[in-house]
């Protein structure tokens, strides 16, 4: 069910539901979570489970603010306390060493933990409910609301279609972001980037006053959410073309073109009917905060092949770039 989080019995119901052990999802500024008691395994299990995803994949455990790392966190790096002061609330992920004694089940089993402080009014409102409760729920494990490998949501509504109505949702809207946040690994004295967002790698550079390094030049990377190869999948295939093969093969179909959306910045013709076109945005950030609606538009309308217009390789692209790389591998 849907509730609006204005309403304070909608709220004082999910702090309930939680303590209980169950699950509640809600709005994030990046994607919709679907969220439990990162502080009890049995609870964590039943993300896995609503999900379809392995349990050896860890999570993300959301907090209300900075002041509540050390519920799960064993150490936090200076470098990483940089990016903690400069991002937090927001949409970065720091992969800390993990108390041992926390959080087994949400860190996928584990010596580190996956933690944000997210900045949606909702997101806030719950997590310091849930920790002001008694008993409190100190943080939530909280993987996109959506079922494994699929297409993250954006909306209540996509959380809603996904799960049904036993599930309670708290309805903040579309997301201002739109993709997950990006995933810096901190457990091993430099600064990894596991998973880009729509913060570019100078900004998190700038910030903590180390370069980042790519994972495959320090073997040994933790597991972390949202890093598969294959990923952020539609229903339908998606294909990665450059503006001219696009139009290449609208022409060479021509009016036989059917069951294909295309999502292109490019402007282009098509002699069928049958072919749905959405122009992407050209700007990286907009294109973020539209993607996964459109792709989630593009399977309700029954498209067989979603050709999408690979993103330009500027920096400020690479979060698009590497959600699409994955749908596309899927």
């Amino acid at each position: 069910m849907v509730r609006d989080p204005s309403d304070p019995a909608a709220l004082q119901e999910a702090v309930r539901r939680l303590q209980a052990g169950e699950l509640v999802a809600f709005a994030t500024e990046t994607v919709y979570g679907l969220g439990a008691d990162a502080s009890r395994d049995e609870a964590v299990a039943r993300i896995f489970e609503a999900k379809g995803r392995p349990s050896d994949h860890p999570l993300i455990v959301h907090v209300p603010d900075a002041s509540r790392v050390g519920d799960f966190a064993a150490s936090v790096p200076p470098f990483a306390q940089k990016l903690i002061d400069a991002f937090w609330p927001g949409p970065l992920t720091l992969i800390l060493p993990r108390r041992p004694e926390v959080a087994r089940a949400a860190a996928g089993g584990q010596s580190s933990i996956g933690l944000r402080c997210p900045s949606h009014p909702v997101a806030h409102a719950l997590l310091r409910a849930c920790a002001d409760a008694q008993p409190p729920v100190p943080g939530l494990a909280a993987p996109s609301a959506n079922k494994f490998g699929r297409v993250s949501p954006t909306s209540a509504q996509h959380v809603a279609s996904e799960f049904g109505d036993g599930l309670l949702v708290l309805d903040g809207g579309p997301c201002e972001v739109g993709i997950e946040s990006a995933i810096v690994d901190c457990t091993r004295g430099r600064p990894v980037l596991l998973r880009p967002g729509v913060l570019t790698a100078a900004q998190i550079e700038s910030a903590c006053g180390e370069p980042l390094v790519r994972p495959e030049d320090l073997p040994g990377a933790p597991r972390a959410s949202g890093t598969l190869e294959a990923h952020y999948a539609p229903r339908a295939k998606v294909r990665l073309m450059d503006a001219r093969g696009l139009q290449t093969a609208l022409d060479l179909l021509g009016g036989q073109a059917a069951n294909i959306a295309t999502y292109s910045r490019a402007i282009l013709q098509t002699r069928s009917e049958r072919v749905l076109r959405r122009r992407m945005p050209d700007d990286a950030v907009e294109a973020a905060r539209q993607l996964f609606a459109v792709l989630r538009d593009f399977d309700d309308q029954g498209v067989q092949l979603i050709w999408v217009e690979a993103p330009p390789e500027d920096a400020e692209w690479d979060g698009v770039r590497d959600r699409l790389a994955r749908a596309a591998a899927a």
